[in-house]
């Protein structure tokens, strides 16, 4: 895919610290390529530790006169950047699908998505409210306030590359926390894209400065942010492995770490279910972003009376999704991210053909060649495959049926996993008993899209720590002071 924008400036190759567009301490440069041609769009610095070291000092050095801004004109920086993001929708998507290779629509959407938190946080930044304790003794009183934690500092993935970034930056920086941001090592130019959009909103420098890596060096980088005493608080999203490294790291400074890891999502649908609205939900909540989003329906569970009319609309719906680069008309499904990404695709389906799984649709890779995989529905799933127990990020929708209510509760919580679970019902008092039952952050009953920037949005067990969006958020970034008050006259 061609960058061809209507601003051509927003495609950065240099990082921004403290307010300085700059290249990498070592002079090294990584390239970034279109996973839909896996030719190379551009390339970025590969900055290591000592680089995000001068992001943390710049960040450090801006702390205290954006502390102390008022919330409200924090949030008429985060609204202008808002304004500025929403303008540049169209060039922003471009250049998402040009990186990771979903849907232009989709990008589209993203960009949107990713927008609303900054408009979210642009207000929210006025409502971080304390309390007032009643006393306990007449000559006392005591109150709490909240306060910023101090320096933040991000690591996103390449899946949103937009989302990630400014659902975590919105809520630091409405906190009152300047930011270092370290991009995923495949999508860096939209996160160079949006520095470019802040700095032209205002944004004081130092306030968000972003350090660009490979996978080598991202280790350097995730290491010195870890270790630094200046970072308070560390936000992650990405994989449980690396979320539980970081966490090691980062126990030696003692930090808040808010951790958004891997996900094994259960959508069920139960036989007092509206079918064609289940179908819908699944095909949302599996395919989009080619199922590499964390809160993808991983399992898909149907109960014994509808499975064979669920199976036979849901395979028909798939079959209407067009593959191809994210950048031509009418695609659905794009590519996978990487090799890495297509080859445990091919490895989870073979595992489930050899233990038993039909492919009612697809199987194969895609005739386009590179990453690219047919939209799949496997019945006859079992619990002993291996996309039973690990996260898909692909195209891939097994399907399990089953018989009881407490039967599919047991194995929707068969997982170490906890982030997000789907189901449909158009029992009332079903809804709520399964809803309390599913050990998960989040829950879409009748709808396979959750996602809000006023909603919490995080996992239980190991899908992660603390929450991202609404008033959830910006707790992450700040500490509560309690002020006891004595020798109060009565």
């Amino acid at each position: 895919m061609a960058l061809t924008l209507t601003d051509s400036s927003l495609v950065v190759s240099r990082g921004f610290i403290g307010g300085a567009w700059c290249e990498a301490s070592s002079g090294r440069r990584l390239d970034v390529v279109d996973p839909a041609t896996g030719r190379s769009i551009g390339s970025v610095p590969e900055m290591e530790g000592a680089d995000a070291e001068r992001g943390i000092s710049a960040a450090a050095e801006a702390f205290g006169p954006w502390r102390t801004l008022p919330a409200a004109t924090r949030g008429q920086h985060l609204r202008t950047w808002f304004e500025a993001v929403t303008a540049a929708t169209d060039d922003l998507a471009a250049i998402i699908t040009a990186e990771c290779g979903k849907p232009l629509v989709e990008a589209r959407g993203e960009v949107s998505y990713a927008a609303s938190f900054l408009e979210w946080y642009a207000g929210e930044a006025q409502r971080a409210y304390g309390d007032v304790i009643p006393p306990v003794h007449a000559d006392k009183r005591m109150l709490v306030i909240r306060q910023p934690i101090g320096v933040a500092a991000a690591i996103t993935p390449w899946n949103f590359p937009a989302a990630m970034i400014l659902r975590k930056v919105a809520a630091a920086l409405a906190a009152g926390c300047p930011m270092v941001v370290k991009p995923a090592p495949q999508t860096p130019l939209t996160a160079l894209a949006l520095a470019v959009l802040a700095e032209r909103a205002g944004l004081p420098p130092g306030v968000l400065n972003v350090v660009t890596a490979s996978v080598d060096s991202s280790r350097a980088i995730g290491q010195a942010i870890c270790e630094s005493p200046t970072v308070r608080a560390l936000s992650f999203t990405g994989s449980t492995q690396a979320g539980i490294a970081l966490s090691r790291q980062a126990a030696g400074t003692v930090k808040k770490v808010s951790l958004e890891l891997g996900g094994n999502a259960s959508f069920i649908v139960f036989d007092d279910a509206d079918v064609d609205a289940a179908v819908a939900g699944a095909l949302a909540a599996k395919f989009r972003n080619t199922g590499q989003t964390c809160v993808c329906a991983n399992r898909l569970f149907v109960q014994a009376g509808i499975h064979a009319t669920f199976v036979k609309k849901f395979t028909a719906a798939v079959a209407g999704l067009k593959v191809g680069p994210g950048a031509d008309e009418g695609v659905s499904v794009g590519p996978l991210i990487d090799d890495r990404a297509y080859a445990k695709v091919v490895g989870l389906v073979d595992d489930a053909k050899n233990l038993g799984a039909q492919a009612k649709l697809g199987g194969e890779p895609a005739s386009l060649g590179g990453t690219f995989f047919q939209p799949t529905v496997l019945t006859g799933a079992q619990p002993t495959m291996r996309l039973a127990h690990e996260e898909i990020f692909g195209p891939i929708a097994p399907i399990f049926r089953f018989e009881t209510e407490p039967e599919v509760i047991g194995l929707a919580n068969a997982t170490d996993f906890g982030l997000a679970s789907y189901f449909y019902s158009r029992d009332i008092s079903r809804c709520f008993r399964v809803a309390e039952a599913l050990e998960c952050g989040m829950i879409g009953i009748n709808t396979g899209l959750l996602s809000s920037a006023v909603a919490p949005f995080g996992g239980v067990k190991f899908s992660g720590l603390g929450r991202e969006g609404g008033r959830y958020g910006l707790e992450e970034y700040q500490e509560i002071k309690y002020l006891c008050f004595g020798e109060i006259d009565s």
